[in-house]
């Protein structure tokens, strides 16, 4: 009888136990959470993301789990992953979902990060931004394309420290013993050549001073000649604006006298113009008297009898008797 009691007590006590530890499996999992929200977001790779998995805000504790993960009927080369939260979580609409994982080769989760103080709360079944998660694979993909563009970038570094190490050993052969020397040589003339020309360059300073000090008065003379053709122009611009009686009475004589030149020049125009055919009437009687007068001149010349005679003698010929 005591066996079957005792029997009995162990079997209740073992129920209990496993009550209780189903009871914190279902309460760790979320399933007895009532108070939750749902969201989901997109990704082209879910990073072996699966339902029952953990999602955390901005790298805490657990705030929810992933409900679904399914193919977006929409776009096919993407997953859209549902999750729910508390609903207290102060999710924003500009809030980051990205896949995570808490070391290199821990499991991934869901991971929420913090939106803008000035966004509004995401209401219930929002669509969230998401980031693209980039596994190991991806990023040895990336590096391998990445690896021809690193041998040309290697390539060139060596080309280039070539000629560093050309341009290092002109610098040395540059500044070799020899090149040291011929440079202190010259240095040593400059200086030498420097002595020798002090006395003239300090002459040739002197000769600037003085010049210097010549000019000072030159360019004193300078400006009161400037003021006095300043001056002088002034009292040119006065007498040409000054409005006396005697300068007016002498500009209306000359504009009188103007008049008259002017008047007498059209007479005279006018009477060339109306005796211009008298004029060379009277020019070719003229003509014609002087054409007489040197054929009268001519005729005395060669017969100086006509004066006396009025007819000419008859021509004598040889033998006959008059």
């Amino acid at each position: 009888m005591e066996s079957k009691t005792e029997q009995t007590f162990v079997g209740l006590f073992v129920l209990a136990c496993a009550a209780l530890l189903i009871g914190t499996i279902f309460a760790m999992s979320g399933a007895f959470a009532r108070n939750t929200k749902t969201y989901h977001a997109y990704f082209p790779f879910a990073g072996w993301i699966e339902p029952g998995m953990t999602v955390r805000y901005s790298g805490g504790p657990k705030v929810g789990r992933v409900e679904k993960v399914g193919i977006d009927p929409r776009n096919v080369a993407r997953l859209d992953i549902t999750f729910s939260v508390q609903s207290d979580l102060p999710v924003k609409s500009d809030s980051l979902v990205k896949i995570m994982s808490t070391t290199p080769l821990g499991d991934n989760h869901l991971e929420i990060l913090p939106g803008t103080p000035q966004a509004a709360q995401a209401p219930n079944g929002a669509l969230l931004p998401s980031q693209a998660y980039i596994d190991l694979n991806s990023l040895l993909a990336q590096l391998n394309d990445l690896e021809p563009q690193a041998q040309h970038l290697l390539v060139t570094l060596s080309d280039r420290l070539g000629e560093l190490k050309e341009t290092v050993a002109r610098v040395n052969d540059l500044l070799g013993p020899s090149n040291r020397a011929n440079l202190s040589a010259t240095l040593a003339n400059t200086r030498g050549l420097l002595e020798e020309t002090r006395p003239q360059i300090k002459s040739t300073l002197q000769n600037l001073n003085g010049g210097s000090q010549k000019l000072g008065p030159l360019l004193d003379d300078l400006r009161k000649t400037s003021a006095q053709t300043n001056q002088t122009l002034n009292n040119v611009d006065a007498l040409i604006g000054e409005n006396r009686p005697d300068v007016r009475q002498a500009i209306a004589e000359l504009r009188r006298s103007l008049t008259t030149v002017t008047n007498v020049t059209g007479r005279l125009d006018q009477t060339l113009d109306v005796n211009s055919e008298s004029i060379d009437e009277v020019l070719d009687n003229l003509r014609q008297a002087t054409e007489n007068l040197n054929e009268f001149t001519a005729t005395i010349k060669n017969r100086p009898s006509s004066l006396i005679r009025s007819t000419n003698p008859p021509e004598h010929k040889p033998g006959e008797n008059r």
